[in-house]
């Protein structure tokens, strides 16, 4: 059993699968082991034809604030161990899953916090939640694409204030930015996170899976890239049994039976 994440099969259908970061003492600071355990915990929520969407979350007063800087500071001494340990590069497996993932932030989402939020799919936010990237504070820059995300989302010049300074946005800030869709009261954001879960859980998986695919192509390639791609998976999606059944239950006006095939 996980030790600092909290795992259950949410919706009506459990068919959504929530992670709840759980270092309550540490306002959810991630070490190593509760990023293995998150990442095993993806990967078999991946590979469960019962789950059609993850939500990961934390408390309502931290989502977390990071990584451990304490286990961090012991883990490396320079530049060659940390490369030669390809510090953190698994973090990168959160954004490889390849079912929707929404994060429901509360609180801090600090640093690796910030992060991880970003390697997700659709970010909900609570009302007093705050975004920031302080590593500026601590003699270093972001890791895990920090510096590459951000940017693509919210612009350069927010993104280079807030790594140039360190300075926290509130969850107003990060919707309006377009890096938050939409805000909540903290009491009612994994309530609305699972709604939303439940709504893409109940698409086709595959198809859901493809038009992650697309858009995630969009937002890492050129326009043109993008529209080459999007043509392909378009082709791709009209010969599978789900695009069929679709087709047919619009016609016939009823609800389609997925088969994610």
């Amino acid at each position: 059993m996980p030790e600092f994440i909290i795992v259950e099969k949410v919706g009506d259908k459990k068919n959504v699968g929530l992670i709840t970061l759980n270092r309550p003492k540490v306002l959810n600071a991630i070490n190593v082991q509760l990023m293995n355990e998150l990442l095993q915990t993806l990967s078999e929520f991946d590979n469960d034809l019962s789950i059609g969407c993850i939500i990961i979350t934390g408390s309502e007063k931290s989502f977390s604030v990071g990584g451990d800087i304490k286990e961090q500071n012991q883990q490396v001494d320079g530049f060659g161990q940390a490369f030669n340990q390809n510090l953190m590069e698994n973090w990168e497996q959160v954004a490889k899953t390849r079912k929707p993932i929404i994060a429901a932030v509360n609180g801090f989402a600090i640093g690796g916090g910030c992060l991880l939020s970003m390697l997700c799919d659709i970010i909900y936010a609570g009302e007093k939640a705050q975004f920031g990237l302080p590593e500026v504070k601590i003699g270093t820059i972001p890791a895990i694409g920090g510096s590459q995300r951000l940017p693509r989302v919210v612009g350069k010049s927010l993104a280079m204030e807030m790594c140039l300074t360190g300075d926290t946005i509130s969850a107003e800030v990060a919707f309006r930015s377009g890096l938050v869709s939409k805000v909540f009261p903290p009491e009612k954001l994994v309530e609305e996170a699972i709604k939303l879960g439940e709504k893409i859980a109940a698409q086709s998986q595959l198809i859901a899976i493809m038009g992650k695919e697309a858009v995630n192509r969009a937002y890492e390639s050129t326009l043109q890239e993008g529209l080459h791609f999007e043509r392909r998976m378009f082709c791709a999606t009209l010969p599978t049994n789900d695009c069929k059944e679709g087709l047919t239950a619009f016609i016939e006006n009823r609800k389609p039976e997925w088969k994610s095939s």
